[in-house]
Order: structure tokens, then sequence, then C-alpha cells
């Protein structure tokens, strides 16, 4: 079971960078994990197309109001936030 979750993860972490990537209009390979959105370009409205994108690519709904982006509810810090946060939203969604 465990060697499926890290698969499951390592697919929603290159899933979620292929996205954000898409957005960014660079190669998935040029993200890390440490990425901000906004050193990669990314505004409010490529902010809220990652939203959409990952919400389509994982069948689960993002808490996030693009009005409010501070308010917590999803973590956009980093790339990788947004990967911790889709992970847990897909294991919720699994339960």
């Amino acid at each position: 079971m465990g060697l499926d979750v890290m698969q499951d993860n390592d697919f929603i972490a290159e899933r979620v960078t292929a996205i954000i990537a898409d957005q960014a209009l660079m190669d998935p390979s040029d993200i890390t994990r440490d990425s901000r959105l906004a050193d990669l370009g990314i505004d409010s409205l490529g902010l809220v197309e990652c939203i959409f994108g990952i919400e389509e690519a994982f069948g689960v709904s993002v808490p996030f109001n693009a009005n409010t982006p501070e308010q917590p509810g999803f973590d956009i810090s980093s790339v990788g936030a947004i990967i911790a946060e889709v992970e847990k939203l897909v294991a919720r969604q699994a339960a």
C-alpha cells in the first residue's frame, strides 16, 4: 500500500507541475517545489487557471477564493505547497 501512495503522490506532483508549467509557458523540468508562482510569472488570472486545471485533472474542489487569496484553506506559497494541498484533497476524496 505504501508504494501505491508514493506512486500516486509522484503522479500528483508531476501533473500539478505540468499544469503550472503550462500556465507559466515553461518546461516542467524548470520548475522546482520551491518555485513561487509570482517568480514563474503567474499572475492572479494564471493562478485561477491553475486552480481550474487542478480541479479538472483530479476531480476535486479546491477551497480557494480568488477574491481573498490570502485566506487559509489552500496554501499557494510555493509549487511544493500546492502539491501537498492537492495530495491532501485527493486523499480525502479517496477515503
